[in-house]
């Protein structure tokens, strides 16, 4: 009795045994796998976060040049602004003033020319 429950235990330990040993190998193969597809996975995200560094690198120095730009023109207008938009005088008399300026250049040339004036 003692014999065949011997045989029956070694039995059944070398069945659990070679099952243990089975799933772990499948374990084992499985791990490796997805360790494989992760750091695969970590390659390209790690590649594409270089690559969205570079583009933001090379976005801020396209802002930097930009509003450097935009700033000069800026300063410009607000260099013409007093001449050409505000100058207190509405338009209907800068319409006036300018008839005036072309008729005394008119005149001013027709002096030089040597015409008479009053015609």
């Amino acid at each position: 009795v003692i014999l065949t429950d011997f045989t029956r235990l070694e039995s059944e330990t070398s069945a659990n045994e070679a099952a243990e040993k089975e799933q772990f190998e499948n374990f084992m193969f499985e791990s490796k796998k997805d360790q494989a597809l992760k750091e695969n996975e970590s390659k390209h995200k790690q590649a594409k976060k270089t690559d969205k560094e570079g583009a933001l690198h090379a976005a801020e120095e396209e802002l930097k040049t930009t509003q450097g730009q935009l700033n000069a023109a800026l300063k410009y207008y607000q260099k013409l602004k007093p001449t050409c938009v505000d100058s207190g005088i509405s338009y209907e008399e800068r319409v006036k003033r300018r008839q005036a300026e072309m008729q005394s250049l008119q005149e001013a040339l027709q002096i030089l020319s040597g015409e008479d004036v009053a015609a």
